[in-house]
């Protein structure tokens, strides 16, 4: 007592030398746990080479932890997902991480062991999170959509730019393309058939007689904008194209086709 001043409640004091990282993620298999995997080595690293220790912990101890270290093991040690997660089922035989984490891993691994933000395998990651995450198209945060090609100057050599056979507007480039299952019509695109991450990392082609790209700028008024319950449809000169058919041969122009098709790609579950 005395004058001493009282400490909150539930507050402890950190002693010196300790580092923390908390990374917000709920051990449900629809968290985004892979974007916040980065962050991760370098603390676990850092504490290693300094002669130090490293206490990953979480709720129960046996999925959102086990993941995070099997990335850090699959990373530092040049580790498969399989073999890391062994690796750790041998060490603490009760470890079971939720099957999302699982999935997101083995993208991790395919994308070479880092969370490359301007892979496609990342680029259709996020594309998934997002539709599941926004319901409504006008919620769409604008960080989503890629670059309109037409505010570019330049493009990269190894890229390649799309532009529509009737206003020759540019529409996308080759780096937007994605991988996806093969079928038919909007079910095709659905975010929950990424493709398989084996074969993103082999870099197969999936044989298909369209192209499946992340949002592009000049989509957000059809995306985003919504005016006494009707799409507004701000169209270069009315070729609004999403499904790209023979190699850009057979081309759609009927507006509202392609914004219910754009629609029904948004709330496919």
């Amino acid at each position: 007592r005395g004058g001493a001043a009282r400490k909150p409640p539930g507050r402890a004091t950190r002693p010196t030398g300790i580092r923390t990282l908390h990374i917000p993620a709920r051990d449900e298999p629809g968290t985004d746990l892979l974007s916040h995997l980065a962050p991760g080595a370098p603390v676990l690293s850092a504490a290693r080479a300094g002669g130090g220790a490293v206490l990953v912990r979480c709720h129960a101890g046996v999925s959102r932890s086990v993941a995070l270290v099997t990335a850090y093991l699959m990373k530092t040690n040049n580790l498969t997902f399989e073999e890391a997660y062994a690796t750790i089922k041998a060490i603490k035989s009760d470890a079971k991480m939720n099957e999302g984490f699982e999935w997101q891993l083995k993208l991790y691994e395919a994308m070479g062991c880092k969370v490359d933000v301007t892979s496609a395998i990342y680029k259709q990651y996020r594309l998934q999170k997002v539709t599941e995450k926004y319901s409504e198209l006008q919620d769409l945060p604008r960080e989503v959509f890629a670059v309109d090609p037409t505010s570019i100057c330049q493009t990269l050599n190894s890229e390649v730019l799309y532009r529509c056979r009737k206003c020759r507007r540019s529409l996308f480039r080759s780096s937007s393309i994605l991988a996806h299952a093969e079928g038919s019509g909007p079910a095709a695109f659905a975010h929950k058939r990424i493709t398989d991450p084996a074969q993103l990392r082999n870099d197969s082609r999936v044989k298909c007689t369209s192209y499946f790209i992340e949002p592009v700028q000049w989509m957000e008024p059809i995306l985003l904008g919504v005016m006494e319950g009707q799409m507004v449809t701000h169209i270069v000169d009315e070729c609004l194209l999403t499904s790209f058919s023979g190699g850009l041969e057979e081309l759609h122009h009927a507006t509202e086709d392609a914004i219910a098709w754009l629609d029904d790609y948004a709330h496919a579950k």
